[in-house]
């Protein structure tokens, strides 16, 4: 089946396609023959109940500064009517312009499949749905009064306090076990973000590796071992990080069974949880995951194919329904 494509995503000239996952996604839908096209969050809209965005159709291929290729000139999609697939894949931040988004696309749910579900995406914030699963996290807190946080540091010693929304690694700092700064850093997380924040102790285990695991409809399809940079604790990739080929413990095991079948309820096609230690449970990453091309390039799978045979089920799904 030959589908009609579109991605929602940041603009493609400035992507690292040597370890995008929204790139990986292309490629593998041209080479089922799917057309492609872009088109930027700030263009969609709705009007009289249609759905739209400017976008354009374009070809894709692995070759460094010339990445990509147009087809044709900008024009005004039809969401419902000329798309088959919609790809929800903008970086956060998950702020109202986000969710507006989101919710805007949520409206195509009986006409055009969007991955994620978009409603999902705004139930299932990343570092709030993962309080879901309590059980498998660290000691967390998620709070904005100081002495909350004074309280909690006094029990669990050194901590690690991050945005509740953030994303990539950004903005996260680790306090002493003493709560040197723990005033100012808090002052500054209350002027900058209006939400609470999210504490949890400083889990040495970091040190060897944040492991990113990916399921693809609920099931296990690959994972990565994240390791600090040099000078770092943040493992993330985009924060000078590297990663390393890994397998599950019986712990993560036990996670992934404990999510996949929600995940699949919520129409949730492509996660990454992070997990620490091999039993920590840090986050469930739903708005835009990453991370595949380096499972890939280690374990020898082709995760991309994988989520377009889950997209391509649920579609024949969809079909069946309205038949």
């Amino acid at each position: 089946m030959s589908l009609r494509v579109a991605i929602q995503m940041d603009p493609i000239e400035s992507i690292d396609i040597a370890g995008d996952s929204s790139f990986a996604l292309m490629l593998s839908a041209q080479a089922r023959g799917h057309s492609i096209w872009h088109y930027d969050v700030g263009s969609l809209a709705w009007e009289d109940g249609k759905i739209t965005a400017w976008g354009r159709q374009l070809a894709v291929q692995r070759v460094k500064g010339g990445h990509f290729t147009w087809q044709g000139e900008p024009a005004k999609i039809d969401l419902a009517q000329g798309i088959d697939v919609v790809l929800m894949r903008q970086d956060p931040p998950f702020d109202l312009g986000y969710i507006s988004a989101a919710l805007l696309l949520d409206r195509l749910k009986d006409t055009t499949l969007v991955v994620n579900d978009p409603r999902e995406v705004v139930n299932a914030p990343e570092k709030m749905f993962v309080l879901d699963y309590a059980r498998f996290m660290p000691p967390t807190l998620v709070a904005r009064k100081l002495e909350d946080i004074r309280d909690f540091g006094k029990k669990h010693g050194a901590l690690v306090v991050k945005p509740l929304h953030g994303n990539g690694g950004k903005a996260i700092f680790k306090v002493d076990a003493e709560g040197t700064n723990l005033s100012a850093l808090s002052e500054l997380f209350d002027q900058t973000w209006p939400e609470p924040h999210m504490v949890q102790p400083f889990l040495p285990e970091v040190a060897e590796g944040d492991k990113r695991i990916v399921l693809v409809d609920g099931a296990f399809t690959g994972a990565i071992n994240r390791k600090p940079g040099k000078g770092e604790f943040r493992s993330n990739l985009a924060q000078g990080g590297y990663a390393e080929a890994a397998g599950l413990t019986e712990r993560e095991e036990e996670i992934c069974a404990a999510m996949g079948p929600e995940l699949k309820r919520r129409g949730l096609v492509f996660v990454g949880i992070d997990v620490i230690g091999g039993k920590w449970l840090t986050e469930i990453n739903v708005t835009s995951p990453t991370g595949i091309v380096a499972i890939d390039a280690f374990n020898g799978t082709d995760t991309a194919a994988l989520i377009w045979d889950a997209i391509e089920t649920r579609l024949a799904s969809m079909d069946r329904e309205e038949g």
